[in-house]
């Protein structure tokens, strides 16, 4: 939050209390406790008691309200202070600005008072038009009235005007009133999204292109039901200039809303003339202005769902399984250049790197062979980690098969290099192994990520990983705060080892900004290891309030004192004591001994800064000290014999990995260099509104092949099981037809080839 005071806004917190239904005391001292420059991690962990419990989301919903109150509290300020300067303010104007909830409904209040260009009504103003106007469009006078008004008006004047044209100015005046009014703007705003379409078209230069578009040369869809992935796509369509689109909605259905509106009290001698008016009014000032709106609204629905599911996406691809503290051996396949390898101690430190040429097209399988041999007989390496990129499932079959003939105890696996050539390339990379070329560099992250996922994941920028979908497209500043906050969260969850942690990764930690970062690990190369958490006040820079928000979540391996290894805050430490002396023993001899733990009387230590809460965290805690929230680590078992989609056949059953998720389906590494894509209508026999509810990012599931489009790149999967009795007849019967159909193919595909073959011998004769 950019401005904070140390309490917050009273008629807010009101509010807020109103809206939420967590009990007054659980947001008030959650909002003093963030607006003290306290982090979501460390209030949601360690200030229990004060929340009441509130878990990372709910804190940061408080918190987002907030801003968004505050925000709206300094422009209510400012277009009071705007319209006063005006000398335009009234009671009952006031009044109406006062009561308003929202940014839309302020911003229409406004509207009439806004600074803006010159418009044909203000000119009309100018000339002395609007007391006609507002007889005709608010007083209901008569025409004598109005005569009487033109014939006075026209004796005030030197020179004669056209009565064509003062009637001109009268129905501009009219449709900028109608189009400004909040009434008729927020009437017409309802009616186009419940009742319009939003539409698009291919550009007739595009028309016979196929593109990436293509289902959207000719869509019309209800606004209110557009999916947000659909949104996105069509606005990158129009920014890429083949598509173009418009919201519609019917005219009837307008203009029988605005003569409700306006009709009613309008003068009766001129509706007909005031209906040309209120048609202007919607043409051209409404209806482009409402467009507008919607749009942006769209865009910032779409936002938040793809910021929403784009964070969960990175939550899981963080939080998933590590391999743990293993010497790996790193290969980052590659056809022409070779497979860079390098060896990867237990501690993730760089041994050694170079080279091999195991598949074609210099293939030099021998000496291959013995590179590895060497390097794994004196690291005593445990994995070979391999990327999934180009020449991946080559190089996985020769290891296959060298480990296989060796009678090897080393294993390989395949691990997700997304991301990885960005880190390469990054300056984080170039601090790190400045002397290093960058596919070395990308070996040595596809090691380090399959021995701690997340560690090396946070040097890469989470719009880089390859999870997600349109993350360009959408609002930057919402996605990174997004992106950061899910960054956070996992690494504050997991917890960080302070002698082994880069700078990236201790940036995340709660209280630790970039520059603490780097003086941290400046501190422990020119000191060597730290020995307790207490030693990070000896860092440049960090303060108490600093060492109050991160040792929690700072993790030291045989540290002199053993809390210090452990999720306990050195705040409870004298708990953690008292407790172990009331059983007699040390804390290290307390700390996992289940038996001891057991007869502690916990409401003995209950306190009114200590309740059951962190009571229950400690105990949790000292059963399973340091202990890691994460899975443990699962493989995926690609099928030998695919190796490349034309190998794919209708129906076949296979393993995979899941890659990304959308909101319509999720993505899934078969093993053939494409990814297929299971649409949401495949992922479970139930009915689910969203994929998350059924599987995960690398997760490793059962897929059954639909459908295979090689010109295309396009693979159509199934997670539903054929031969269940869930599994929808109709798609059973369809998907026999085209093993079938895949069969014929395959069958004349041999019998051409056979006779290929004998038209070649009869040339040869």
């Amino acid at each position: 939050m950019d401005d904070k005071s140390s309490t917050p806004n009273p008629k807010l917190l009101h509010r807020l209390q109103t809206e939420f239904s967590h009990q007054p005391d659980q947001i008030q001292n959650t909002l003093n406790l963030l607006l003290a420059d306290n982090t979501i991690p460390f209030v949601a962990r360690y200030r229990k008691e004060q929340t009441g419990n509130l878990d990372e989301v709910q804190i940061a919903n408080l918190l987002d309200r907030y801003v968004y109150l505050k925000e709206l509290e300094d422009r209510r300020e400012t277009i009071l202070n705007s319209i006063v300067d005006q000398e335009k303010l009234t009671e009952e104007l006031a009044k109406k600005i006062n009561a308003v909830q929202t940014k839309q409904e302020l911003e229409d209040l406004y509207l009439p008072y806004k600074p803006k260009r010159r418009t044909r009504a203000m000119i009309a103003r100018e000339k002395g038009f609007e007391p006609l106007a507002k007889l005709v469009l608010e007083e209901q006078g008569d025409r004598n009235q109005i005569n009487d008004w033109l014939d006075e008006f026209q004796a005030g004047l030197s020179l004669s005007l056209p009565t064509d044209e003062i009637w001109r100015g009268v129905w501009d005046i009219c449709a900028e009133k109608v189009a400004e009014d909040s009434q008729t703007r927020t009437r017409i705003r309802q009616l186009t999204f419940k009742q319009g379409a939003f539409v698009s078209e291919v550009k007739p230069e595009f028309k016979e292109t196929n593109s990436k578009f293509e289902m959207y040369y000719e869509f019309n869809e209800n606004i209110s039901k557009i999916q947000p992935h659909r949104y996105l796509a069509i606005r990158r369509g129009e920014k890429e200039e083949i598509l173009q689109a418009r919201v519609h909605v019917q005219r009837e259905l307008t203009e029988s809303t605005l003569r409700e509106i306006w009709l009613a009290k309008a003068n009766l001698d001129f509706r007909q003339e005031l209906q040309v008016a209120l048609s202007d009014a919607y043409e051209r000032l409404l209806a482009p202005s409402i467009e507008t709106e919607i749009r942006q609204e769209l865009k910032q629905q779409a936002d938040e769902s793809s910021i929403e599911l784009f964070s969960k996406n990175l939550r899981q691809l963080l939080m998933q399984p590590p391999g743990g503290s293993k010497v790996v051996i790193g290969l980052d396949p590659g056809f022409r250049t070779g497979t860079k390898w390098v060896v990867i101690d237990h501690t993730g430190r760089l041994h050694e790197n170079g080279v091999i040429y195991p598949v074609e097209p210099q293939r030099q399988v021998e000496a291959s062979r013995r590179t590895l041999l060497s390097l794994i007989e004196r690291y005593k390496a445990e994995i070979v980690a391999v990327g999934n990129g180009t020449g991946s499932r080559e190089v996985s079959q020769f290891l296959k098969e060298f480990i296989k003939d060796l009678e090897l105890k080393v294993r390989h696996l395949v691990v997700n290099e997304s991301g990885a050539s960005v880190y390469s390339a990054s300056e984080v990379a170039r601090k790190e192994f400045p002397d290093l070329d960058l596919t070395v560099r990308g070996a040595v992250s596809i090691a380090r990520r399959y021995q701690d996922p997340l560690a090396e994941l946070v040097k890469i920028d989470p719009k880089s990983i390859g999870v997600g979908q349109y993350q360009h497209d959408v609002n930057q500043k919402q996605l990174k705060q997004s992106l950061d906050r899910t960054v956070e969260s996992c690494v504050n969850q997991v917890g960080v080892e302070l002698n082994q942690a880069s700078a990236a990764l201790l940036s995340y930690v709660s209280g630790v900004t970039e520059s603490l970062a780097a003086r941290i690990v400046s501190y422990r190369d020119e000191n060597g290891p730290f020995r307790s958490r207490q030693e990070l006040m000896h860092v440049t820079g960090f303060g108490k309030k600093a060492f109050e928000q991160a040792a929690g979540f700072l993790r030291i391996r045989n540290a002199e004192y053993p809390l210090d290894q452990s999720a306990v805050h050195p705040e409870r430490y004298d708990i953690v004591e008292k407790m172990a002396a009331s059983q007699e023993l040390l804390v290290a001899d307390l700390i996992g001994n289940q038996d001891a733990l057991q007869k502690i009387q916990f409401q003995e230590f209950v306190s009114e800064e200590i309740g059951s809460y962190t009571l229950n965290d400690i105990l949790e805690e000292l059963k399973k000290p340091g202990r890691d929230p994460r899975d443990d680590h699962q493989e995926v078992q690609f099928s030998e014999t695919i190796q490349d989609m034309k190998d794919l056949q209708v129906g076949m059953h296979l393993q995979g990995v899941v890659t990304n998720i959308t909101h319509f389906g999720a993505f899934v590494d078969i093993g053939v260099h494409q990814d297929g894509l299971v649409h949401i209508s495949q992922i479970s026999s139930q009915f689910i509104r969203d994929p998350l509810e059924a599987c995960a990012i690398g997760q490793c599931i059962e897929v059954w092949v639909l459908e295979v489009d090689t010109q295309r790149k396009r693979i159509a999967l199934s997670m539903r099981n054929p031969d269940s009795k869930f599994f929808d007849r109709n798609q059973s019967k369809s998907l026999k037809m085209k093993k079938r159909e895949s069969a014929h193919q395959e069958t004349r595909k041999k019998r051409n080839a056979g006779v290929d073959q004998l038209m070649e011998k009869f040339r040869s004769l």
